[in-house]
């Protein structure tokens, strides 16, 4: 699932990189089986870059033979590589250890092992809590709530902790347990988990009142569009009153799936811009996978929709082929780029920001719906058996207009 840029070969990716939402039971929701390449002159020092470094190797040598402080020659090399990544001040390109690297492109096929909870980090504080718990899931089960917020991990603080030291610290085999210590209001909880493999349909799919269609996509994995085209084969879409496409916490994925399902849809044009800077700017157009749904279509949206999920969205609501409901996005505008390195860690570099078909770059602005529906995880956990936004997208389908809240 990789495409070609300056005659290289390299994964897009769209997901949300380790600000926002990591799934602990599958890793990094980023896609995996990354065509990845290096040249071998990729590992030497460019013209002019021998001097340059100089100062470097001073330093290098000064603290392995005079520090009063062990360390090892590893520990130095990956602090200088993430120094040079921290200089961009980019939250979203970022060194990747070989065992985060690892776990980062874990096996995005559904079944997974780990506890089965989102988190968000707080840029205000930090902070790394948790967005939401997988039904079923073992954090469900041992009692974590939406917006618990870690404190501690096997007794470990994680004050300052990425959610990538998080997911490497909380992620184990099944049947193993893990002590979260967690922040719930003005309480300090802890709570023992026993890790599982789970398996997680990325796509679900049922018939609602009124003879309305609904899917739910979680990721934007490579086969996602297959999976789609057998959940609306499955509901005789074209027979539907409507249909419902909830995206509303999903992180993201692969740019090619991103453009695989916006093209079920859109039967041809614009779906997005990738902008490399300087104009150097490259479109995408529906791919001619067109499917045919000449049904009305409602997306739901929400603030745990980023990445992918908005560039789909984007694309629907510009080319006016669907209505969006729920909550303004995340706002992640931005395209990544994996390179693994020769020690077996890699690297993920920002090297491109997209714009939906009306040239709107969505970075930290989200994407705005057609109609507001807000519904917190405070109201979800008061009453989990409402559900707001859905409720409004079928009410759209069926009377056109949504009921002010």
């Amino acid at each position: 699932m990789s495409v070609l840029h300056a005659l290289k070969q390299r994964t897009r990716h769209l997901g949300i990189s380790v600000l926002v939402l990591v799934v602990f039971v599958a890793g990094f929701t980023l896609g995996n089986n990354q065509a990845v390449s290096y040249a071998q002159s990729d590992t030497s020092a460019p013209p002019g870059a021998e001097e340059l470094f100089q100062p470097f190797w001073q330093v290098y040598n000064l603290i392995l033979s005079d520090s009063l402080k062990e360390v090892e020659p590893k520990d130095l090399m990956e602090g200088a590589i993430n120094g040079m990544m921290d200089t961009l001040g980019d939250q979203f390109s970022g060194y990747m250890s070989p065992d985060i690297y690892a776990l980062m492109n874990a096996d995005l096929s559904g079944e997974v092992e780990g506890i089965g909870a989102l988190v968000r980090t707080n840029e205000e504080t930090n902070e790394v809590s948790i967005a939401s718990v997988l039904e079923g899931s073992p954090a469900e089960a041992a009692g974590v709530m939406s917006g618990d917020v870690f404190v501690a991990v096997d007794g470990e603080d994680v004050s300052g902790w990425t959610q990538t030291e998080l997911v490497g610290k909380v992620r184990g085999r099944a049947g193993t347990d893990v002590t979260i210590t967690f922040r719930r209001g003005e309480d300090l909880i802890d709570i023992t988990i026993t890790r599982a493999r789970i398996s997680i349909p990325n796509v679900e799919s049922r018939m609602l009142e009124g003879n309305v269609g609904y899917v739910k996509l979680r990721d934007f994995t490579p086969d996602a569009r297959t999976e789609l085209d057998a959940a609306l084969q499955l509901l005789d879409v074209n027979n539907l009153n409507g249909l419902v496409f909830d995206l509303r916490g999903n992180p993201g994925g692969l740019l090619t799936s991103a453009i695989d399902i916006a093209s079920a849809f859109i039967k041809n044009g614009v779906i997005l811009t990738e902008d490399f800077g300087h104009g150097n700017e490259r479109p995408y157009e529906a791919n001619g996978s067109y499917i045919g749904v000449s049904v009305p279509l409602v997306v739901l949206v929400d603030e745990n929709s980023a990445s992918a999920s908005e560039l789909v969205a984007g694309a629907l609501q510009d080319r006016g082929r669907a209505t969006l409901v729920g909550q303004v996005t995340f706002g992640k505008g931005t395209v990544q780029t994996w390179r693994e390195l020769v020690n077996g860690g890699g690297v993920r570099l920002t090297i491109a920001r997209w714009l939906t078909p009306n040239g709107n770059w969505i970075h930290e602005q989200g994407v705005t719906p057609d109609f507001i529906v807000e519904w917190t995880p405070e109201d979800h956990a008061a009453n989990p058996d409402a559900d707001p936004q859905l409720d409004a997208a079928v009410q759209f389908l069926q009377t056109g207009v949504v009921a002010p809240q």
